[in-house]
């Protein structure tokens, strides 16, 4: 009776010797060694023909697009720092103060034309806190709270905020004005617990290979932060910034975090020419729709600290950038879709076992187009409330500079990996085939000897 693989060697895609049954589980997708039947060599060879020679060229091409370092002589200066005599400090809010501010104080510039919608008869209430600073040595100062910021965020004893201190400038404070002026809240606790918090679950559920996805998030931002972004501020092409950036992030997170194997390779391989075809989008929409990339004050500072850099280009490598995250999950959940199928039916045809795993991944192409949708959607909520404001139609203001870069970055996105799903699907196919064909052979009986 053939004996069922070692729960390690499934574990980690790979058998440890040939005698045992059909796709044995979930995982018996193999390594990628030499062992095996003539056929998986001979689909082994063929994927490592592709895979090794393109990842050679994407590090030559990240070797020939690395900065130079001319972008660190670009710089922004702080603007809480840059005053003589001005500090920044945090401090604890001990005490919360209100009092009536009148209805004109503290009030936000409106645009011309612009209907404001509190009528100025209402009074507004204003806020200023107890601030405890942080080394001690000082009494608590009293900072003003802007008004749109206390009417947006309660703010209580125990937050931590940052302030300006005016009161070192020449006459004090700001003309009569307050000596402290309120800057942001402190949030670097709350994110660091909320950033442990993401990690333990994700290592709590996943595991090993959990551990190994969100270390696998560490490099990709390595490679954004120290290859991706010098690179575009130096003015290189973005077109294969963002290519050939995205493609090294993909092949180094895939294999990280899944392990070598045929279903990673796969999955690697419908990635890529994902990326292809939402690259060719891309170049083809940033042209054709005529994206600025000036739809925020990001831009005008860009275009003003790094004046060689194509602000169009940048939109441009963020529509790559910006498909990676769902890209991946539809590859690999594609991939591994088929091998669990050949495990259940091991008997299916090769067009049975497409069909049936298209029908996974048109539910999950369903479902992807709400994730990008809304995902953008929840981001860019701000402005789409302050666009659906203005005086024109719904088409003028889906076409207009604010929204339109969002809109063509969810089409983009969403037809790269929904015809990313049917290529993984195929490839995954041709490989299980051929690797269930070799079981096979091992599994037929030896000959009678005569």
């Amino acid at each position: 009776m053939p004996s069922r693989p070692d729960p390690q060697d499934t574990a980690h895609g790979s058998h440890s010797g040939h005698g045992h049954s059909l796709p044995a589980g979930p995982d018996a997708d193999h390594a990628l060694t030499g062992r095996g039947g003539s056929t998986r060599r001979r689909v082994i060879t063929a994927l490592t023909a592709i895979l090794v020679p393109l990842t050679l060229a994407m590090i030559a091409a990240m070797v020939l697009l690395w900065p130079s370092g001319q972008h660190r002589e670009m710089s922004l200066a702080d603007p809480y720092g840059t005053t003589q005599g001005v500090t920044l400090f945090s401090g604890t809010v001990t005490a919360v103060q209100t009092r009536d501010c009148g209805p004109q104080t503290g009030t936000l510039e409106t645009p011309p034309g612009a209907v404001v919608g509190t009528p100025p008869s209402v009074e507004r209430t204003c806020v200023d806190v107890l601030v405890d600073p942080d080394g001690g040595g000082q009494e608590a100062l009293s900072v003003p709270i802007p008004p749109a910021v206390s009417a947006s965020m309660d703010v209580q004893a125990g937050d931590r905020i940052k302030a300006l201190d005016l009161t070192t400038l020449p006459g004090g404070g700001t003309g009569g004005g307050a000596d402290y002026v309120f800057v942001d809240f402190e949030r670097s606790v709350p994110v660091l617990i909320l950033a442990l918090l993401y990690a333990l679950v994700v290592v709590a559920v996943a595991r090993w290979r959990g551990l190994r996805a969100v270390l696998g998030l560490g490099l990709a931002f390595a490679v954004l932060f120290w290859f991706m972004i010098p690179a575009l501020l130096e003015g290189g092409p973005p077109l294969w910034i963002g290519l050939v950036g995205s493609s090294l992030i993909m092949v180094a997170v895939l294999y990280f975090a899944h392990g070598f194997s045929l279903r990673t390779t796969t999955a690697l391989l419908g990635t890529l020419i994902g990326l292809g075809l939402t690259a060719v989008l891309a170049a083809w929409g940033t042209d054709a729709a005529a994206l600025t990339g000036m739809g925020d004050e990001y831009g005008y500072v860009l275009s003003t600290v790094a004046p060689e850099v194509r602000l169009s280009g940048i939109v441009l490598c963020g529509l790559l950038v910006a498909g990676l995250g769902v890209l991946n999950d539809v590859t690999i959940t594609q991939s591994s879709a088929v091998w669990e199928l050949q495990s259940a039916d091991p008997h299916a045809s090769a067009r049975q076992l497409f069909s049936s795993a298209m029908r996974i991944g048109r539910d999950h192409i369903a479902s992807t187009v709400y994730t990008i949708a809304f995902a953008y959607a929840g981001a860019a909520l701000p402005i789409l409330m302050v666009v659906s404001l203005y005086e024109r139609s719904m088409l003028d203001t889906l076409l207009s500079g604010e929204l339109v870069e969002e809109i063509v970055r969810i089409l983009v996105g969403s037809i790269g990996l929904v015809l990313a799903i049917p290529a993984t699907t195929a490839i995954a196919v041709g490989v299980a085939k051929a690797v269930q064909r070799d079981e096979q052979a091992d599994l037929q009986p030896p000959e009678p000897r005569p």
